[in-house]
């Protein structure tokens, strides 16, 4: 195995999900960085609308395919003559209604129907002979912290999390924590995509992203960035507080889920969206294997929040969220947690979701 060496210019590189906050972004710095680039969405006039404005000199440069990962090989014209692709569609569905078979209905409406569509993809690129390199975009919510005797001491925490940390799936079943349906999805459709990569000869990596925020070219405000700015907008502490414009788009479900983060972690992991991209693409560029953490700090709510939840989360003793793994591989983050909050809540604050950057508290 060594660097898969595409330059820029050369055949194309394929990005799915292209109207999501990730996607559209790595197709908008993949034409900055010169590549030729073959984007896939269900809905290629919304990701044109997305990418358009942002990406107007590159627009040449730029293809937009119509692809759905439930329909078998709807993703063969995507992909032909592609030397890489990078599959980052995926579903942002953290609730599930209750219901009395609810697992069930997860298993057959949700966890098989990800995981064929995954397969799907990969199957294109066996069919299109030309991929020499996939990475596969995952999540932190398939990592733990608890250490394998947490059973005996359940606020117990690994000192440092890495990307041998992985979440049982068989826990989660059992546990359901927030967002349960899409930590299974992640942990399945990883697997998945991993062992059928090995069996078919397919080169695959996985870059495994934490909250990620900061610019965005998607019309509406990514989940993510309204989880990292949720103790300002959907608490009930805080909403009186917040400015915010747009009350009906806050989801008090998603500070939640922010807690639940800290609490597994004693810290809320982040990545800018530039780093992301950029590691997406140093993965594809590089001699690289297995799973790769892309971490720019952990840090603690109450730093976040600064106000809001100082009492609730001082003295959790922290795990420390390792990019080490990719860092050794010569990868640099340019994005503290300052930066990351500054751009997300700038960006906000012209889209209309906040009125405010000082009122924020940010």
């Amino acid at each position: 195995m060594g660097s898969i060496a595409v330059a820029a210019g050369d055949s194309p590189v394929c990005v799915t999900g292209a109207t999501g906050y990730v996607g559209s972004s790595l197709v908008l710095a993949l034409l900055r960085r010169g590549y030729r680039v073959h984007a896939t969405a269900r809905d290629p006039a919304k990701a044109w609308q997305a990418l358009s404005p942002a990406a107007e000199k590159e627009k040449e440069r730029l293809r937009v395919f119509r692809a759905d990962m439930a329909e078998d090989g709807s993703f063969d014209a995507a992909v032909a003559g592609c030397v890489a692709l990078f599959h980052v569609a995926a579903s942002m569905d953290l609730h599930v209604d209750n219901s009395n078979d609810i697992e069930e209905h997860v298993r057959t409406r949700v966890l098989e129907p990800a995981t064929t569509g995954t397969i799907n993809v990969l199957q294109s690129c066996v069919r299109a002979g030309t991929v020499r390199r996939v990475v596969f975009t995952s999540s932190i919510s398939t990592m733990t912290s608890a250490p394998a005797a947490a059973v005996a001491e359940p606020r117990r925490r690994n000192a440092v999390v890495d990307e041998s940390c992985l979440r049982a799936a068989a826990d989660v079943w059992t546990t359901k924590p927030i967002g349960w349906v899409y930590i299974l999805a992640k942990l399945m459709t990883e697997e998945a995509a991993f062992r059928f990569a090995q069996e078919n000869g397919i080169d695959l990596v996985s870059l495994v992203l934490p909250t990620v925020a900061g610019p965005f070219l998607t019309p509406a405000v990514p989940t993510s960035i309204q989880l990292l700015l949720s103790p300002i907008t959907g608490n009930k502490f805080s909403i009186a507080r917040s400015h915010c414009n747009d009350l009906q788009h806050c989801d008090p479900k998603l500070y939640s889920l922010l807690a639940s983060v800290h609490s597994r972690f004693g810290c809320v992991p982040l990545a800018h969206i530039q780093d992301v991209c950029d590691a997406h693409v140093f993965l594809m560029e590089e001699e690289a294997d297995g799973r790769y953490l892309c971490v720019g700090g952990s840090y603690p709510m109450a730093q976040i929040a600064q106000l809001l939840l100082s009492k609730a989360f001082h003295g959790t003793n922290p795990s420390v969220v390792s990019s080490k793994r990719l860092m050794d591989l010569g990868f640099r983050f340019e994005y503290d947690v300052e930066e990351i909050i500054k751009d997300s809540v700038a960006q906000c604050v012209h889209h209309g979701f906040l009125q405010d950057h000082d009122m924020c508290n940010c």
